[in-house]
């Protein structure tokens, strides 16, 4: 008898992408964009991660999700998988922890699937897109 500890099959990496310009309706202009906020947040907890529970996890940050009326947005997108959307999450750090844990469970995942109740509570809600995998 093994006491080998069952990982998931290798897959590839989730690529959990920030919308940098996300702000909510009439925010300053003035003042950072909420998203911009989330992207460094999300960096920073990452960078956190001595445990490596998010080190399938490439996150970046771009100019615009086009989801503009939903701000702040993420998208989870892995070759082969299913790409989620998310909007309305709040820059702060629990959101951060939340968007990295959820991209984990994306990369973990063979066809990307994020279910409901699986997810971390700030993404349970807010979905905007579930886009079924490109083929190829």
């Amino acid at each position: 008898m093994s006491d080998a500890i069952a990982f998931p099959p290798p897959s590839h990496p989730t690529d959990v992408i920030v919308c940098t310009t996300c702000r909510p309706a009439g925010a300053s202009r003035d003042l950072p964009a909420d998203g911009a906020l989330l992207f460094e947040a999300v960096q920073t907890a990452q960078l956190q991660d001595d445990a490596g529970a998010w080190a399938r996890v490439r996150v970046r940050g771009v100019a615009c999700l086009s989801s503009c009326s939903r701000a702040c947005s993420v998208a989870f997108q892995a070759q082969g998988k299913y790409t989620f959307v998310f909007g309305d999450l709040t820059p702060d750090d629990e959101t951060a922890r939340h968007v990295l844990a959820c991209g984990a469970m994306h990369a973990c995942a063979s066809d990307g699937m994020l279910n409901r109740n699986e997810r971390p509570e700030r993404l349970r809600s807010g979905i905007v897109v579930r886009l079924p995998p490109s083929v190829s």
